[in-house]
């Protein structure tokens, strides 16, 4: 019995010396991030050093360009979202190549955001004038919808 009770506290030492590695691990890779947060999702650590998910804007960073009247678009999306995972590689370089400045709201990390704009699903697209919304698109989209979507609401 006294070897199955050592044994069974080496197992738990174990998955406990595994747990606090990984932590330490995930802490290391987060520290210095652009979030500005202590620590975050794993599925966001993996998208630090992703070229496709390089212009974030943080809340309060939202919140000021729309008390100041500016125009912003945003790309709400979800790190852990299928059809986010789809959308980044189609949506990114095209507003890149339309010479429109995409935002990205990481809604994973930031869940307040989904209140405060009125987010039922990801990816959500909305283009802010003068502080206000005035267009919105939702959900997985053929390159043409975003293409025309971007070039009708948001290209002058």
């Amino acid at each position: 019995m006294k070897k199955v009770i050592i044994f069974l506290i080496v197992i738990i030492g174990i998955f406990a010396a595994i747990a606090v590695v990984t932590k330490m691990q995930q802490s290391e890779k987060a520290e210095g991030n652009p979030y500005k947060k202590e620590s975050l999702d794993p599925a966001t650590i993996d998208q630090l050093d992703d070229p496709l998910y390089q212009n974030l804007i943080l809340p309060d960073e939202l919140k000021s360009k729309l008390e100041d009247e500016e125009d912003v678009t945003v790309y709400f999306y979800s790190p852990t979202c299928p059809h986010c995972r789809d959308t980044t590689p189609v949506v990114s370089p095209l507003t890149e190549d339309l010479g429109i400045d995409l935002v990205q709201f990481n809604l994973l990390e930031f869940k307040q955001g989904w209140d405060n704009y009125r987010i039922e699903a990801t990816p959500t697209v909305i283009h802010f004038e003068n502080g206000k919304e005035a267009a919105r698109i939702t959900g997985s989209q053929p390159k043409e919808t975003w293409e025309n979507w971007f070039t009708e609401n948001v290209k002058e």
